[in-house]
């Protein structure tokens, strides 16, 4: 009885501690993911910073922080449309100009948008194209498999292009859309980041589940990558039932891109 064993996900010993690096997490009214963003974040060995979507000085605000994470959820209801009335929130100026801004050319920020964030990214026009309700008009929650399409974002760094990983999905407006000039622009120029593999859960054009600004600091996804971080919670994997980690190597990317440190995971 004197061995003590280990809870289930108990990340307290894994990898490197990558001090200095802090995100942030912006809680908008309605947002449901703030508390799990901001333990992935942890987890990863980063510190998290809360960010309030009404704060005036978002200048200052996101002064001392190296990325900012746009979490999922219900922001404002989803009245009007997903993320709509959200991109008018005073941080999000912030957030665009530290970005590099609108015309996706300018490296900046890294920034990060997850499900709800993803729908308020492409309402800021930080990111082509819109989300609209799914193609079955129906609420989806499942673990999904995704093909990861591009690893030179800030977001995926760690790891390999055409590698599959599984997430759990939660979504009701989750299908990606954009005209067609658009969607051969973002194939030709690398900046599909995430496919759906094995089903497209939504009607997704060209099975897009995540994308990229030019410069790559930019991502949104429409799956949760921070549901699948710690062993015991995360989706069922061949390790074991809910034992999957693979969104982990989402918030290993930002740290690695933002200290130029290895986090112990293979590309």
């Amino acid at each position: 009885m004197g061995t003590e064993l280990p809870l289930i996900g108990d990340f307290s010993t894994a990898g490197p501690v990558l001090t200095g690096a802090r995100v942030g997490i912006v809680t908008f009214p309605g947002t449901l993911d703030d508390r799990d963003a901001a333990r992935a974040v942890r987890l990863a060995g980063g510190e998290p910073v809360a960010l309030w979507h009404a704060e005036t000085d978002g200048g200052a605000a996101l002064s001392s922080l190296d990325a900012v994470i746009i979490p999922g959820g219900f922001s404002y209801g989803d009245y009007l449309r997903a993320g709509a009335i959200s991109r008018f929130a005073p941080l999000m100026d912030a957030i665009i100009s530290a970005a590099g801004g609108r015309d996706e050319s300018g490296s900046g920020l890294p920034v990060l948008g997850i499900c709800n964030g993803f729908q308020i990214l492409t309402e800021a026009h930080l990111l082509p194209g819109s989300m609209i309700k799914n193609d079955h008009l129906k609420f989806i929650c499942r673990d999904q498999a995704l093909r990861v399409e591009n690893d030179a974002t800030a977001w995926t760094r760690d790891f390999r292009a055409g590698e599959e990983i599984t997430v759990p999905l939660k979504n009701q407006d989750g299908q990606y859309v954009a005209d067609e000039r658009t969607l051969d622009e973002l194939e030709g120029e690398g900046r599909v980041v995430f496919r759906y593999v094995g089903w497209n859960p939504n009607g997704s054009r060209r099975d897009i589940a995540g994308i990229s600004n030019a410069a790559g600091n930019v991502v949104g996804l429409m799956p949760h990558p921070e549901h699948a971080v710690e062993a015991g919670f995360g989706p069922d994997s061949g390790d074991g039932m809910r034992m999957g980690t693979d969104g982990l190597g989402v918030f290993t990317s930002v740290l690695a891109s933002i200290t130029g440190a290895s986090t112990g995971e293979t590309k």
